[in-house]
């Protein structure tokens, strides 16, 4: 059958992060009966900082770029977080992702807190000289407050190893010392760890294997489509291709492509640009909206946040949706997709894959030993293992949906050694 298509835009309407991580927080600890001094105090991060950072472009101007720096509770151990270029980046966006941050740490079980860092730019307009000199500057303007035992940076969306390894190496020359563990996700040859350039996948993938077996859908039989087709959602279709699984849909930037029959993942892969772009390879193409509404068994969005919501969750075609997105789905959106009996796995579990390994890498750069990517694997799939039976358990015990469950679970452990340090009184 060939690939379906219509015209298409891909507007999206944006909800706004902040609250709606507020919104299910609140809800979590209701559940967990404390008292409300908990929200107030978790509600926004515990640090924000907002910087200029001025490029000398290539035409010889200057131009200043706007960047954040959210850091949500450190109760736990350092913060830990992503750093993103994106022209949509907004000071609410980050601080909401820096609360999920935490509840991610929280939820698998790591001496952290969350942290998000973001620069409102478009990389794809900016030179490799343009975009080194954007993140250097970055590091410079953040340098008081991060650190391997303060704040720990990682890539994110439109960021990856080479921008990790310029920013360790101007940490570097601030500091005059060399500290691999002040980011993760670099390159190997900079203290980087196996397996981190595709944990995030590979933990969607362990997830959907616990997901296969929890509803006892073989994993040949599934038909899965993924929003998103960068880094993430471009080694997730690669692994799912190896196992049998049949790729119905992929989308990107641009637009998306369908077919019911499955797609030629090689093929995709072997014909995107950097920036995952695999849309414009076909003259016939639907929009990113149109996507999620077409049927599947497994519906993984793996771009943006704020994509599912209340206008369109009773038009999707799935019966799972596994968040490899942050903060994909509204609240909304999930009431209405519990009461269509689909399962809703959340972002702060299912993709927490990368931080997982960065972790390990911060571990392998303290001890100055580095292991296996088998061994990294292992440990990898026994954490995701872990989280995701302790969710699955406090969903039932609490008749609450996985969505709130993970937040109950991951909020505990912030308030505990918030409680511990003497920060809260109850």
């Amino acid at each position: 059958m060939p690939i379906q298509s219509e015209k298409h835009t891909n507007t999206v309407e944006v909800e706004n992060p902040l609250e709606e991580f507020q919104a299910i927080l609140k809800e979590a600890l209701h559940f967990l009966s404390y008292p409300d001094e908990v929200f107030e105090f978790l509600k926004k991060p515990m640090r924000f900082l907002e910087v200029s950072i001025p490029v000398r472009m290539d035409d010889g101007t200057t131009k200043v770029f706007q960047g954040y720096r959210a850091q949500h509770n450190d109760a736990a151990g350092p913060t830990k977080g992503g750093i993103r270029f994106h022209p949509d980046v907004t000071a609410e966006e980050v601080k909401a992702l820096a609360g999920w941050m935490s509840l991610k740490c929280g939820v698998t079980g790591l001496p952290y807190g969350g942290a998000k860092g973001g620069i409102i730019c478009n990389p794809q307009e900016l030179s490799f000289r343009e975009l080194e000199l954007l993140s250097r500057g970055y590091v410079r303007a953040v340098s008081q407050i991060v650190g391997p035992t303060k704040d720990i940076p990682a890539p994110d969306m439109y960021t990856n190893a080479q921008i990790m390894a310029w920013m360790l190496d101007e940490y570097d020359h601030i500091r005059e010392f060399d500290s691999p563990g002040f980011i993760t996700g670099k390159p190997l040859m900079l203290g980087g760890s196996q397996g981190r350039e595709t944990a995030t996948s590979k933990g969607v993938l362990y997830t959907l294997q616990l997901v296969s077996e929890l509803k006892q859908i073989p994993l040949q039989n599934m038909r899965v489509i993924i929003q998103g087709f960068g880094n993430v959602g471009g080694y997730l279709a690669k692994y799912l291709y190896d196992i049998g699984v049949k790729v119905v849909g992929v989308s990107d930037a641009i637009g998306g492509i369908y077919n019911p029959d499955g797609l030629d993942v090689p093929y995709l892969l072997e014909n995107r640009d950097s920036f995952g772009v695999v849309s414009n390879l076909f003259s016939k193409t639907i929009s990113n909206q149109e996507l999620l509404e077409k049927e599947c068994d497994v519906l993984i969005p793996a771009a943006i946040g704020g994509v599912i919501t209340k206008h369109n969750a009773g038009k999707l075609g799935c019966k799972i949706i596994i968040e490899a997105a942050n903060g994909p789905t509204t609240k909304e959106a999930i009431t209405m997709l519990e009461e269509k009996g689909i399962l809703v796995v959340p972002d702060i579990l299912a993709n927490s894959g990368g931080v997982i390994v960065s972790y390990f890498e911060w571990c392998q750069n303290n001890q100055g030993y580095y292991w296996t990517e088998q061994y990294v694997d292992q440990c990898l799939k026994e954490k995701i293992t872990s989280s995701f039976s302790n969710v699955l358990d406090t969903s039932k015990r609490f008749g609450v949906n996985m969505k709130i469950a993970a937040y109950m679970e991951g909020v505990r452990k912030i308030v505990e050694a918030s409680r511990l340090r003497g920060w809260l009184h109850f």
